[in-house]
């Protein structure tokens, strides 16, 4: 059988063929390089665009109620009726022993003065500095059973909020941040409100973006009645100036951007960030819109709650706005101004609780009625506990190896009690869950999966989760 002849000519029938074939391929060419400035400016997307979940999310937002300093459990969410009992002795030697920062060989054993009762249709054991929080006991999945690895402040912090011991890791925020995006295009996604009384001792690096790219950075809100300085425009400017200024500034960097720099990428967005926010932030953050039912429901414009109050009732303002993640810190600067109950148990709590109490449990209730409380995941925690024994005779010690936190709402089961402390609340002994086991498990009602959150650095795929975080299936 004879091959066919070769064919040296034929009709066009496609746009395909017809741009190989004019100008003997160089249309061809000219398409080619066309494809390739389209895809390059495809790869130049918004790093902060939303991003779909790797699993079923339950939750869309997250505030977490950092306690800084290591609340007690003790006098929280853990009675011991047995360390009452040896209060004042040595503590007996089958339980072990622990390693502390200033408790002495020989230190005895504190008990508490606070009185647990059950509250809720659960029966959740909840101290009496808690009476507003008490109201909310079927919202809560307290978990008895928390360890960390570090028992100073600063590396306690580093592990709680980035899952390790140092510096320099992404935080929980900024790990979300990068997972799943940024919803609202005119507020940050990822805001943190320290306390107005001062800086902790892990600094600002424990809420940073660590190795993540600058954009996933979170956006420091200060204290007061004005979180965000200059959102009004300047007098006498125009917002159609102010469009034309930022719009100068966007070409000029623009036209100078070099190749993956995450820095100068990061610097453009955030003047893009601040327009938007000029435009529509105040109204977000300006809470004299709110009735004066729902401020006195956070406790705003009493001496103790004022300050806490305004914070948490503008975290569920942002998140009703779209904002991923939200950290509301109580306690900063010296010691005594957070839960480091060092000297006094009872005067430090007492006091912390009586400023958090009610805006926290106007936080869950307000969240609730509004239906938020089921895409927004309420944590609450420390860094560590406090020590059975005494310090200086009233106060407790540092303690990571058994504490509480709990968490409410994004599809937790409320009302539940997972894994326990021995009889004196020295060890969890009962189902323990490490810091990276907290993380996993907001990961998970975020919808997104520990081991392909993952980025690559120094060689490494590293993660929030580092070695392997296990999902606490108790509450979810």
């Amino acid at each position: 059988m004879c091959p066919e002849p070769p064919v040296h000519s034929r009709l066009t029938r496609t746009r395909r063929e017809f741009f190989r074939d004019a100008c003997c391929g160089f249309g061809g060419l000219a398409l080619a390089s066309l494809v390739h400035e389209e895809q390059a400016r495809a790869a130049m997307v918004n790093p902060l665009a939303a991003k779909a979940a790797h699993l079923p999310a339950k939750a869309r937002s997250v505030i977490f109620l950092f306690m800084a300093g290591g609340p007690s459990h003790l006098e929280t969410f853990d009675p011991k009726p047995l360390l009452n009992q040896l209060s004042g002795q040595v503590r007996p030697k089958e339980f072990g022993e622990a390693k502390y920062q200033f408790i002495k060989n020989g230190a005895k054993l504190l008990g508490t003065r606070r009185q647990f009762d059950q509250h809720g249709k659960c029966g959740l054991e909840i101290s009496d500095l808690f009476p507003q929080l008490a109201t909310c006991a079927d919202e809560l999945a307290v978990i008895r059973s928390c360890t960390g690895d570090a028992v100073v402040h600063s590396a306690a912090q580093y592990e709680l909020l980035t899952g390790r011991v140092v510096p320099g890791y992404p935080s929980m925020g900024s790990w979300m941040l990068y997972g799943l995006g940024a919803e609202s295009r005119s507020l940050p996604g990822y805001v943190v409100m320290p306390d107005p009384a001062g800086a902790l001792e892990g600094g600002q690096p424990m809420f940073m973006h660590g190795f993540l790219p600058a954009a996933y950075q979170p956006t420091m809100f200060r204290p007061g009645g004005r979180p965000v300085l200059n959102l009004d425009l300047p007098a006498g400017v125009s917002l159609a100036q102010r469009e034309r200024t930022l719009r100068l500034i966007r070409e000029l960097n623009q036209a100078t951007l070099p190749k993956e720099d995450f820095e100068f990428d990061a610097r453009i967005s955030a003047y893009d960030l601040a327009f938007k926010m000029q435009t529509e932030a105040p109204a977000v953050l300006d809470l004299s819109s709110e009735p004066q039912e729902t401020l006195d429901l956070y406790g705003i414009g009493k001496e103790r709650t004022n300050d806490y109050g305004r914070r948490c009732l503008l975290a569920r303002r942002l998140v009703e706005n779209s904002v991923r993640f939200v950290t509301v810190v109580a306690g900063g600067g010296a010691g005594n101004l957070q839960w480091d109950a060092h000297n006094d148990i009872e005067e430090n709590h007492t006091r912390k609780a009586a400023e958090t109490d009610q805006p926290i449990a106007g936080l869950l209730k307000d969240l609730k009625r509004r239906g938020l409380l089921d895409s927004t995941l309420v944590v609450w925690g420390g860094e560590f506990g406090r020590s059975p024994e005494a310090e200086s005779g009233k106060g407790r010690d540092h303690h990571n190896l058994g504490f509480s936190m709990w968490m409410a709402g994004g599809g937790v089961r409320g009302g539940t009690v997972v894994g326990a402390t021995d009889p004196i609340g020295l060890r969890a002994v009962e189902e323990p869950h490490h810091f990276r086991d907290i993380h996993a498990t907001i990961l998970r009602q975020l919808g997104l999966d520990q081991h392909r959150l993952t980025y690559p650095h120094l060689g490494r795929d590293e993660r929030l989760t580092f070695i392997e975080g296990n999902v606490i299936e108790g509450i979810v």
